[in-house]
């Protein structure tokens, strides 16, 4: 760990709420849980998977309300980050083609720049659901990150957390804390799921991870901040609201340190 990056810290907001069909009365909620996450002291703020737009039934009004990111959305999100002075994460629904949407998180930072983006690689075709119906996988590129507050970030959403070698690709781009904003459908063992995987991600490559869930009823809840030795930092339960936590650059070096996991490894990932 170089010089410039010891004892460094930064907070991270991970926000829950139930996105509806009202884009505009999103933004607004949105705005105004990001207006109480900085005044509680966060730098970072992390919204959940379709942000922008959900409706129980994929069908024909998700292609409808579809942005580019050049829309309405994303230069909400920028306003945000710059009024607040923080970095903004949050999911929305891009426009892909004349019948699928791409599941899509963007990343603006304090000056209102767009950093990162993630189109969902892993499409939930599974417990009765059909997302490949209506939404298109993310091409498999090279992860993109963004730097906030001593720390390398990356994003992968919801059921992309269910395979273990995307936050591999992105821990070995460089990240250490892993975003995933989510719509964690509810359902038996969905939350022992939940609270599982996000553990195992952050042990297994020794990274921070925050998870920002969608409130009941769309989402179990339990956004969670997680350290990189598995340690539940905070959670939340079903409601709207926002959960936050101290990310130090100095534990990670510890917890790295103890458990080298990451330069004992003898496989790499590469794509199917």
């Amino acid at each position: 760990m170089s010089g410039e990056r010891a004892g460094a810290s930064v907070r991270v907001a991970a926000v829950q709420f139930a996105p509806g069909a009202d884009r505009a009365a999103n933004l607004e909620q949105m705005e105004r849980l990001a207006h109480g996450a900085v005044a509680r002291g966060a730098d970072v703020v992390v919204f959940p998977e379709y942000s922008h737009f959900f409706s129980p039934q994929l069908d024909a009004s998700w292609v409808d309300a579809a942005e580019g990111l050049d829309g309405r959305f994303v230069d909400g999100v920028t306003a945000m980050a710059r009024e607040f002075g923080v970095h903004v994460v949050a999911g929305m629904v891009e426009r892909a083609d004349a019948g699928h949407i791409s599941n899509t998180l963007v990343a603006i930072d304090p000056a209102g720049d767009l950093v990162a983006t993630h189109r969902k690689l892993h499409l939930y075709d599974a417990f009765g659901h059909r997302e490949s119906d209506r939404i298109a996988p993310g091409d498999i590129v090279d992860p993109q990150t963004f730097a906030a507050g001593g720390f390398t970030v990356g994003m992968q959403t919801c059921y992309d957390i269910r395979f273990p070698e995307v936050s591999r690709r992105l821990v070995d781009a460089g990240a250490d804390v892993l975003l995933v904003p989510s719509e964690w459908v509810p359902g038996p063992g969905k939350e022992h799921h939940w609270r599982t995987l996000l553990t195992a991600r952050a042990i297994e490559n020794t990274s921070y991870v925050v998870a920002a869930d969608h409130a009941a009823p769309s989402g179990i809840g339990v956004s969670t901040v997680i350290d990189p030795a598995g340690v539940e930092l905070a959670s939340l339960g079903d409601g709207t609201d926002v959960v936050l936590a101290d990310l130090s650059v100095d534990r990670l070096a510890e917890v790295r340190e103890v458990n080298p996991a990451l330069r004992l490894r003898r496989f790499r990932v590469v794509p199917a």
